[in-house]
């Protein structure tokens, strides 16, 4: 008798030890949805930010980190995205627009100044040493990487995603472009506020 109401008391601990366990899951979850959701909600791509140039528009846009975590991910499984986000919280993210107010390609040489294949080449490869982002510590921090969307003349811009590592999540930005490509000069694009206040 003793020993059934030791297997039933063990078995009672578990029970409930698992309950709770699942029910803080489920807070975690449903926090983690929360926050997302008011991302979402704000605009993922909200904080956008354009500088017109004789007859070229520059637009910056701060995406948040979580918006490619998410789009990578899904949202089957929260806490190992909260888990992502928590190891590269310290990443940027800046999408970059290029557009000529009459929507011609860019890339021609009679706006860089050199063929078609060159402009190509420098807006794959060489376009990082253009940017760098200054905190409102005062750090400088060198673009450690651009992705180049081509688009192969079909849509009336050019879009380029900067990447920007080790950055404390809490501070404020300023996107500093030094335009060789164009030879539009230095372009400051302010971003306010973190993403921080709803973020993860």
């Amino acid at each position: 008798m003793k020993d059934l109401n030791k297997v039933i008391f063990v078995f009672l601990f578990f029970a409930l030890f698992s309950c709770r366990k699942d029910q803080s899951k489920n807070i975690h979850d449903s926090e983690i949805r929360d926050r997302y959701f008011n991302l979402e909600k704000i605009g993922w791509k909200s904080r956008s930010y354009t500088q017109v140039v004789e007859d070229i528009g520059f637009t910056a846009t701060e995406v948040p980190i979580q918006y490619y975590l998410l789009k990578d991910q899904g949202i089957e499984n929260l806490q190992h995205v909260d888990s992502l986000y928590e190891e590269n919280k310290t990443e940027r993210v800046i999408e970059f627009v290029f557009q000529q107010d009459e929507e011609k390609d860019l890339l021609n040489k009679d706006f860089t100044g050199m063929d078609y294949t060159a402009a190509v080449k420098y807006m794959s490869f060489g376009l990082d040493k253009d940017f760098y982002v200054v905190t409102s510590k005062k750090d400088t921090i060198k673009c450690s990487g651009v992705n180049f969307e081509r688009n192969y003349k079909i849509a009336p811009f050019q879009k380029v995603l900067l990447f920007f590592s080790g950055i404390d999540p809490n501070d404020k930005i300023q996107l500093i472009y030094n335009d060789f490509l164009f030879r539009k000069g230095i372009l400051k694009f302010k971003f306010k506020d973190p993403f921080t206040p709803v973020a993860l």
